[in-house]
Protein backbone atom coordinates (compact mmCIF):
# COMPACT_ATOMS: atom_id res chain seq x y z
CA UNK A 1 0.00 0.00 0.00
CA UNK A 2 1.24 3.24 -0.79
CA UNK A 3 1.22 5.77 1.74
CA UNK A 4 0.13 9.38 0.69
CA UNK A 5 1.60 12.75 1.66
CA UNK A 6 0.16 16.42 1.71
CA UNK A 7 1.53 18.71 -0.53
CA UNK A 8 3.76 20.75 1.81
CA UNK A 9 5.43 17.44 2.50
CA UNK A 10 5.84 16.69 -1.13
CA UNK A 11 7.74 20.12 -1.01
CA UNK A 12 9.65 19.95 1.84
CA UNK A 13 10.93 16.36 0.21
CA UNK A 14 11.34 18.00 -2.92
CA UNK A 15 12.93 20.92 -1.62
CA UNK A 16 15.91 18.89 0.19
CA UNK A 17 16.49 16.41 -2.49
CA UNK A 18 17.29 19.41 -4.39
CA UNK A 19 19.31 21.30 -1.48
CA UNK A 20 21.26 17.78 -1.32
CA UNK A 21 22.40 17.72 -4.67
CA UNK A 22 23.13 21.60 -4.43
CA UNK A 23 20.87 22.68 -7.30
CA UNK A 24 19.22 25.66 -5.44
CA UNK A 25 21.61 28.73 -5.03
CA UNK A 26 21.96 29.78 -1.75
CA UNK A 27 19.10 32.87 0.17
CA UNK A 28 17.07 31.80 -3.79
CA UNK A 29 13.74 30.48 -1.92
CA UNK A 30 13.99 33.44 0.27
CA UNK A 31 14.92 35.90 -2.69
CA UNK A 32 11.60 34.08 -3.93
CA UNK A 33 9.33 34.37 -0.97
CA UNK A 34 10.15 37.90 -0.32
CA UNK A 35 9.19 39.23 -4.09
CA UNK A 36 6.23 36.99 -4.13
CA UNK A 37 4.91 39.02 -0.46
CA UNK A 38 6.49 41.78 -1.34
CA UNK A 39 7.18 43.03 -4.75
CA UNK A 40 4.52 41.24 -6.59
CA UNK A 41 1.71 43.62 -6.06
CA UNK A 42 -1.72 45.18 -7.52
CA UNK A 43 -0.55 48.62 -6.46
CA UNK A 44 2.23 47.81 -9.32
CA UNK A 45 -1.32 47.91 -11.61
CA UNK A 46 -2.74 50.73 -10.15
CA UNK A 47 0.37 52.59 -10.98
CA UNK A 48 0.18 51.40 -15.03
CA UNK A 49 -3.02 52.57 -15.30
CA UNK A 50 -3.15 55.71 -13.41
CA UNK A 51 -0.24 56.82 -15.37
CA UNK A 52 -2.36 55.23 -18.46
CA UNK A 53 -4.98 57.59 -18.03
CA UNK A 54 -2.97 60.56 -17.35
CA UNK A 55 -0.14 60.39 -19.81
CA UNK A 56 -1.36 59.69 -23.60
CA UNK A 57 2.41 58.35 -24.69
CA UNK A 58 2.55 55.98 -21.69
CA UNK A 59 -0.88 55.05 -22.90
CA UNK A 60 -0.36 54.27 -26.31
CA UNK A 61 3.05 52.05 -25.22
CA UNK A 62 1.00 49.66 -23.13
CA UNK A 63 -1.76 49.28 -25.59
CA UNK A 64 1.43 48.82 -28.40
CA UNK A 65 3.52 46.63 -26.23
CA UNK A 66 2.57 46.15 -22.51
CA UNK A 67 5.67 44.67 -21.22
CA UNK A 68 7.69 47.27 -22.59
CA UNK A 69 5.40 49.44 -20.70
CA UNK A 70 5.53 47.58 -17.82
CA UNK A 71 9.35 47.07 -17.55
CA UNK A 72 9.70 51.36 -17.22
CA UNK A 73 8.77 50.75 -13.75
CA UNK A 74 10.48 47.69 -13.13
CA UNK A 75 7.58 44.90 -13.34
CA UNK A 76 9.23 42.57 -14.96
CA UNK A 77 10.04 39.05 -13.90
CA UNK A 78 8.50 35.40 -13.95
CA UNK A 79 4.89 35.98 -15.54
CA UNK A 80 5.83 39.11 -16.03
CA UNK A 81 6.36 38.49 -19.98
CA UNK A 82 4.13 38.75 -22.82
CA UNK A 83 2.09 41.38 -20.99
CA UNK A 84 -1.05 42.66 -23.18
CA UNK A 85 -3.34 45.82 -21.67
CA UNK A 86 -7.08 45.01 -22.82
CA UNK A 87 -8.53 48.36 -22.92
CA UNK A 88 -12.37 48.62 -21.89
CA UNK A 89 -14.68 50.80 -23.81
CA UNK A 90 -18.28 52.03 -23.35
CA UNK A 91 -19.41 49.10 -25.75
CA UNK A 92 -16.93 46.40 -24.28
CA UNK A 93 -15.35 45.09 -20.67
CA UNK A 94 -12.26 43.10 -20.68
CA UNK A 95 -12.43 39.98 -18.37
CA UNK A 96 -9.18 37.94 -17.50
CA UNK A 97 -9.19 34.37 -16.25
CA UNK A 98 -6.75 31.06 -16.82
CA UNK A 99 -8.70 28.37 -17.73
CA UNK A 100 -6.49 25.69 -17.12
CA UNK A 101 -5.09 27.02 -13.46
CA UNK A 102 -4.55 30.32 -12.00
CA UNK A 103 -1.83 32.22 -14.02
CA UNK A 104 -1.61 36.29 -13.99
CA UNK A 105 0.23 38.70 -14.56
CA UNK A 106 1.79 38.34 -11.38
CA UNK A 107 4.49 41.64 -10.65
CA UNK A 108 1.67 43.97 -12.05
CA UNK A 109 -1.85 41.88 -10.54
CA UNK A 110 -0.03 40.13 -7.52
CA UNK A 111 -0.49 36.83 -6.79
CA UNK A 112 -4.63 35.62 -8.04
CA UNK A 113 -7.27 35.45 -5.34
CA UNK A 114 -8.19 32.30 -3.97
CA UNK A 115 -11.58 33.01 -5.91
CA UNK A 116 -9.88 33.06 -9.46
CA UNK A 117 -8.34 29.67 -8.90
CA UNK A 118 -11.52 28.14 -8.04
CA UNK A 119 -12.34 25.57 -10.91
CA UNK A 120 -15.85 26.70 -10.64
CA UNK A 121 -14.98 30.47 -11.32
CA UNK A 122 -12.80 29.83 -14.19
CA UNK A 123 -15.67 27.66 -16.00
CA UNK A 124 -18.36 29.79 -15.72
CA UNK A 125 -16.77 32.74 -16.44
CA UNK A 126 -16.07 31.80 -19.97
CA UNK A 127 -19.84 30.47 -20.47
CA UNK A 128 -21.87 33.33 -18.26
CA UNK A 129 -19.91 36.29 -17.71
CA UNK A 130 -22.63 38.60 -17.27
CA UNK A 131 -23.87 36.61 -14.81
CA UNK A 132 -20.53 35.78 -13.12
CA UNK A 133 -19.70 39.54 -13.29
CA UNK A 134 -23.69 40.38 -11.42
CA UNK A 135 -22.74 37.64 -8.82
CA UNK A 136 -19.43 39.93 -7.90
CA UNK A 137 -21.40 43.12 -7.70
CA UNK A 138 -20.57 44.17 -11.55
CA UNK A 139 -24.05 45.22 -13.18
CA UNK A 140 -23.10 46.45 -16.91
CA UNK A 141 -25.32 47.63 -19.28
CA UNK A 142 -27.15 45.00 -21.64
CA UNK A 143 -25.56 46.73 -24.83
CA UNK A 144 -21.76 46.33 -23.45
CA UNK A 145 -20.19 42.99 -24.53
CA UNK A 146 -18.00 41.08 -22.11
CA UNK A 147 -15.18 39.72 -23.65
CA UNK A 148 -13.07 36.62 -21.83
CA UNK A 149 -9.07 36.65 -22.51
CA UNK A 150 -7.75 33.16 -21.26
CA UNK A 151 -4.16 34.09 -20.02
CA UNK A 152 -1.27 31.57 -21.40
CA UNK A 153 1.83 31.40 -21.19
CA UNK A 154 2.24 33.51 -24.22
CA UNK A 155 -0.02 36.12 -23.13
CA UNK A 156 -0.52 37.78 -19.28
CA UNK A 157 -3.22 39.99 -19.42
CA UNK A 158 -3.69 43.25 -18.03
CA UNK A 159 -7.63 45.13 -17.60
CA UNK A 160 -7.31 49.09 -18.30
CA UNK A 161 -10.43 50.10 -17.58
CA UNK A 162 -12.05 53.38 -18.30
CA UNK A 163 -11.14 56.16 -16.55
CA UNK A 164 -14.24 56.98 -14.15
CA UNK A 165 -16.35 59.88 -14.73
CA UNK A 166 -15.50 62.65 -11.65
CA UNK A 167 -11.87 61.81 -11.43
CA UNK A 168 -10.61 64.38 -14.17
CA UNK A 169 -9.89 66.51 -10.80
CA UNK A 170 -7.82 63.56 -9.45
CA UNK A 171 -3.93 63.31 -9.11
CA UNK A 172 -2.12 60.23 -10.76
CA UNK A 173 -1.81 59.47 -6.64
CA UNK A 174 -5.65 59.93 -6.66
CA UNK A 175 -6.31 57.89 -9.37
CA UNK A 176 -3.95 54.70 -8.08
CA UNK A 177 -6.76 54.07 -5.22
CA UNK A 178 -9.36 53.99 -7.50
CA UNK A 179 -7.70 50.34 -9.21
CA UNK A 180 -8.39 47.37 -7.26
CA UNK A 181 -6.57 43.54 -8.30
CA UNK A 182 -10.74 43.07 -8.94
CA UNK A 183 -10.38 46.22 -11.44
CA UNK A 184 -6.79 44.84 -13.20
CA UNK A 185 -8.40 41.28 -13.81
CA UNK A 186 -12.09 42.93 -14.80
CA UNK A 187 -14.70 42.05 -12.24
CA UNK A 188 -14.60 45.13 -11.27
CA UNK A 189 -15.20 48.88 -12.06
CA UNK A 190 -12.77 51.63 -10.94
CA UNK A 191 -15.30 54.13 -8.71
CA UNK A 192 -14.72 57.50 -7.27
CA UNK A 193 -16.15 57.87 -3.79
Amino acid sequence: MMATSTPGERARALYAVLKDKDLIPEGYIEQLTQLMEHGWSPDNGARIVAKAWVDPAFRALLLKDGTAACAQFGFTGPQGEYIVALEDTLQLKNVIVCSLCSCTNWPVLGLPPEWYKGFEFRARLVREGRTVLRELGTELPEDVVIKVWDTSAESRYLVLPQRPAGSEHMSEEQLRQLVTKDVLIGVALPRVG
